[in-house]
């Protein structure tokens, strides 16, 4: 098929006119600005019709940006129409092939390929991007050595959020992650902790000079700990 006026298609699929390509093959002695908005008078939506940019004068020209316009098949169509004139004949037949050929099993299957090809190389590229996080959550959360909140401050630095030990701490216990009462649990796992395996208890006992025992307990972050706490924090920060 000849074409007699140039068509783009958007993001969405849909096949657009510029609104001064149009207006230039219509042959229209309206001066385009006052032509394109008397037509859309005619009851055209503003992004249901027509989509309605702004744009800069091509240089040497400069000036004040002109209000650009890209037009729907269906409302090219309408105002070919409206003209009246053998160009405007001309052009609505001109629509009227290219929305058949357009909506063709042939096209609609060829689009539809195409979106599904775009879509998967979509797909790998964040696959290739997050390859490095994925490789490190795998190896931290089957690991079975629990770290301290100090190395986890420091572990989620390494990941782009800059925290302190001192600040983790108190983010745990305001989060619900650590009690926060004071006393001889302060610091601990909460109860929410240990039931997502966050978190467990380090016991050690030590023996005194005087031959008393005291036994002491340590908080630690899990594997799976370790990656709840790196992606909680790299994902409010984004």
């Amino acid at each position: 098929m000849e074409t007699l006026i140039t068509t783009i298609e958007n993001e969405n699929g849909e096949v657009l006119v510029n609104g001064r390509d149009l207006h230039a093959f219509l042959e229209v002695g309206t001066q385009y600005n006052k032509w394109i908005e008397r037509m859309i008078e005619y009851g055209f939506q503003k992004n249901v019709d027509f989509i309605s940019f702004s744009q800069k004068s091509p240089k040497p020209y400069g000036g004040r940006p002109s209000i650009e316009y890209h037009i729907k098949i269906s409302m090219a169509k309408e105002l070919s129409m409206i003209q009246r004139s053998e160009k405007g004949k001309k052009a609505r037949l001109y629509f009227l092939d290219l929305e058949r050929k357009w909506n063709s099993p042939e096209m609609v299957m060829k689009r539809a390929l195409e979106f599904a090809d775009m879509r998967v190389k979509e797909l790998e590229n964040k696959f290739e991007e997050a390859k490095p996080r994925i490789a490190f959550s795998q190896a931290v959360e089957a690991s079975k050595q629990s770290i301290l909140i100090g190395e986890l401050s420091k572990l989620i630095k390494q990941n782009g959020v800059d925290i302190g030990q001192n600040r983790l701490f108190e983010w745990l216990r305001e989060n619900g992650f650590l009690i926060k009462q004071n006393g001889e649990n302060y610091n601990l796992p909460t109860q929410k902790s240990m039931n997502l395996e966050l978190m467990d208890i380090k016991k050690r006992t030590i023996n005194n000079a005087d031959g008393s025992v005291r036994v002491t307990r340590t908080t630690k972050i899990t594997g799976k700990g370790q990656v709840y706490f790196v992606n909680k924090f790299i994902n409010e920060v984004k």
